[in-house]
């Protein structure tokens, strides 16, 4: 029997959490959506149309190369596109607040839990 399909933001948001334990990982999403939201604002600014996929390069390649090389897990982003955006940009506020070790504690129990570390808490 194939996995339930999550069903809202809420139930994705402690999924994508787990699927980014590593700090490594956590810091090229970082890396990846900043370079992106830069690249975007300025194909916006200057029309230039042509930055727009290299803005989606930018954002998605350093994300997938942590999920295959560090996390060793598929990006949430095949099956859940939206959730997984709008959760990289909660990931990344999160981070530049300076809550985002807190956000791992709460759900996982460390800063940088173990592949096998239990989910704490739902919300």
């Amino acid at each position: 029997m194939a996995d339930a399909r999550i069903q809202s933001f809420a139930e994705f948001w402690p999924y994508y959490i787990g699927e980014h334990r590593s700090p490594v990982g956590r810091g090229l999403h970082y890396f990846g959506t900043t370079l992106a939201v830069l690249t975007g604002i300025t194909a916006a600014v200057t029309s230039t149309g042509w930055l727009v996929p290299v803005a989606l390069v930018l954002g998605y390649g350093p994300a997938w190369v942590a999920h295959f090389f560090i996390e060793h897990n598929r990006p949430a982003t095949f099956e859940y596109p939206l959730w997984s955006l709008l959760s990289d940009f909660k990931m990344l506020g999160l981070a530049l607040r300076g809550r985002m070790g807190d956000e791992m504690v709460r759900l996982y129990g460390s800063r940088a839990p173990d592949r096998e570390a239990p989910l704490l808490a739902r919300r």
